[in-house]
């Protein structure tokens, strides 16, 4: 499998992603908003995009679809539930579904609410992959999971979903799973943990390292590294349940995981 990490240059700070089949050159292009750099991408690489896979229905992801489905008269692949808000679907998917690329690629999707109702990541394990060249498994998170922050439910969506998310399917992914999203936010999101537990040595000296980077120079971190720099994965941390008990004493009745994260996430709605 190869993967093209594609940058939207806008203001949404957007990441757009090309997998493709090393046998074929077939490609798969993820959320491309920016069509444009998408195609021009994938005539630099001589692959073709056969594919379009949206993550969930904002406009956001979903706005280059029509113009390169002119281009490449690609296929468009969604969540079935969000289809209808989508336009132009092709394939309805859900959790569970299998997406194939040329001949050696086959990404899982996982169905992860929570940022909407219907929102789905795509999931490559080594394992599964025809040939696999001995890669890590990959993660494209779309708005579920960023870089050390999580996705808002602000837009159609429900924290409680979103926990159960976390808790039921990402927790349990392996470690080195390498996580691609829907946009940039590394730093800021690395300042949002260290506001919640000061004493995070890993956040702290990730954030120092990635000051002054642009968006395409930012590292692709893994899971096991996201569990050391997202707070919202330190949800028993003592020091980040201190905190929450001052800043959200009404949601922390119970600190429960729920509850801490839930109260995080309303906490990073205001922050």
């Amino acid at each position: 499998m190869l993967i093209d990490r594609v940058w939207a240059a806008n203001e949404g700070r957007n990441f757009h992603y090309l997998i493709a089949c090393g046998e074929t050159g077939e490609a798969l292009a993820i959320d491309p908003l920016n069509w444009q750099a998408c195609l021009r991408r994938a005539q630099e690489l001589n692959w073709t995009i056969r594919q379009i896979f949206n993550t969930h229905e904002h406009g956001d992801h979903t706005g280059g679809n029509a113009a390169l489905v002119r281009q490449t008269g690609a296929s468009v692949l969604a969540h079935a539930d969000a289809a209808a808000r989508i336009g132009g679907v092709t394939h309805g998917m859900r959790g569970g579904d299998i997406v194939r690329v040329g001949r050696s690629v086959q990404l899982r999707c996982l169905d992860t609410p929570g940022h909407t109702r219907a929102h789905l990541c795509l999931y490559a394990a080594g394992a599964e992959q025809t040939g696999a060249d001995g890669a890590p498994p990959a993660l494209f998170s779309g708005d579920t999971l960023f870089n050390a922050g999580v996705g808002n439910c602000i837009h159609g969506g429900d924290p409680e979903l979103l926990y159960r998310t976390f808790a039921d399917c990402l927790s349990l992914l392996p470690a080195a799973t390498r996580v691609f999203p829907g946009h940039e936010y590394l730093l800021r999101n690395l300042s949002f943990t260290l506001n919640r537990e000061p004493s995070n040595r890993q956040a702290r000296e990730l954030a120092q390292r990635v000051t002054g980077l642009a968006a395409t120079q930012m590292p692709v971190l893994n899971l096991g590294e996201e569990r050391q720099v997202n707070v919202f994965f330190r949800l028993e941390q003592p020091e980040i349940i201190a905190g929450l008990k001052r800043a959200r004493p009404a949601m922390l009745a119970e600190a429960t995981p729920r509850a801490v994260f839930l109260a995080l996430r309303d906490l990073r709605n205001r922050w």
